[in-house]
């Protein structure tokens, strides 16, 4: 039996600082308080997205991947992860700030907690006005410098604080401190991982445990990059029917598709899955004279034995990320 463009069943995570945007958004359908994570694509144990449609429903990432190996995650890609699916995909809404953290390297991850590290990107489908993210230091430090800062409550004052808007992109390597600040609603790409060091957290109290959160200060110091960077945020073009590179990766490329009207894709020389994320508009995907919708707040995959796509905008101008390896 063929692969076919395959959406997921999107697994909704609770977090103090999590609010509604991904339900009068991005059109989410559940029922609690506080969902503040919707994983799109994931292969994270306990968290594992199941195929929504088709013949392959109900699958994992796993399962697909043990059946169909290369053809579904592209030759070179089976030959580097095996049965592991590389990629994890959300949406996260922030309605009120999240905690200062930072991600360790592969290296790092793999000795301490037996995991890919977790570089990421996040793009940004919604910002109230003067949200912001925290993304790196505004001046140098080391470590004796940044705990000094840690002890007296005063490491705000050293991060780097910018002012975001829809479709701000910011590339986050591991060992970059960095939150998403609140009122920021953002697409979030990144390596399969659920490693994260929280630094500082506001002094807060989950309503839901009754307790502060924990903190990883000593884990988190051997990974920070203590450097102070030109500037955060990713340039990039903004050309319509064409592939817009946003940030590519030894760990994912991602460009921006600015769709009016339609679009052919050719794939036959990429070897690996392509993952679009509908962050504007609507779109219809033909694929084997078959025909699949794709939202804003909807992401879908492309196994790798999909050569040829054709994208038509329905009504308005639409916008995907395009996220292959």
């Amino acid at each position: 039996m063929k692969l076919y463009p395959l959406k997921f069943s999107p697994v909704f995570s609770y977090r103090l600082w999590g609010g509604e945007k991904l339900k009068t958004v991005l059109n989410k359908k559940y029922s609690e308080n506080n969902i503040g994570e919707s994983w799109e694509i994931s292969d994270v144990g306990n968290s594992e997205t199941l195929v929504s449609e088709g013949i392959y429903k109900g699958k994992t990432l796993r399962n697909l991947i043990e059946e169909f190996k290369g053809d579904f995650l592209g030759n070179k890609v089976y030959q580097r992860f095996g049965n592991e699916f590389p990629l994890l995909v959300k949406f996260i809404d922030a309605k009120k700030p999240l905690s200062i953290q930072v991600h360790p390297s592969n290296e790092v991850a793999k000795k301490r907690h037996n995991s890919f590290g977790k570089n990421e990107m996040w793009y940004v489908l919604e910002a109230d006005k003067n949200a912001e993210l925290i993304v790196g230091f505004d001046k140098k430090l080391d470590k004796e410098g940044y705990k000094k800062h840690l002890d007296e409550g005063s490491i705000l004052e050293v991060l780097h604080h910018e002012k975001v808007a829809e479709g701000d992109t910011f590339y986050i390597p591991t060992g970059r401190v960095h939150a998403i600040g609140a009122g920021v609603l953002l697409a979030e790409i990144q390596q399969t991982s659920d490693i994260t060091y929280r630094i500082y957290d506001y002094d807060r109290v989950d309503a839901k445990t009754g307790k502060l959160r924990d903190l990883h200060s000593d884990l988190a110091i051997d990974v920070i990059d203590f450097n102070c960077y030109d500037s955060y945020k990713t340039p990039y073009e903004t050309k319509t029917n064409r592939s817009n590179k946003l940030v590519h990766s030894p760990y994912f490329n991602t460009n921006i598709l600015i769709i009016d009207g339609g679009l052919q894709k050719d794939y036959s020389k990429l070897d690996s899955f392509v993952i679009y994320i509908c962050v504007e508009g609507q779109l219809e995907i033909e694929q084997n004279n078959e025909k699949y919708q794709i939202i804003k707040g909807e992401t879908i995959l492309l196994p790798a034995s999909i050569n040829n796509v054709e994208l038509q905008t329905v009504s308005v101008k639409s916008k995907l990320l395009e996220v292959y390896l």
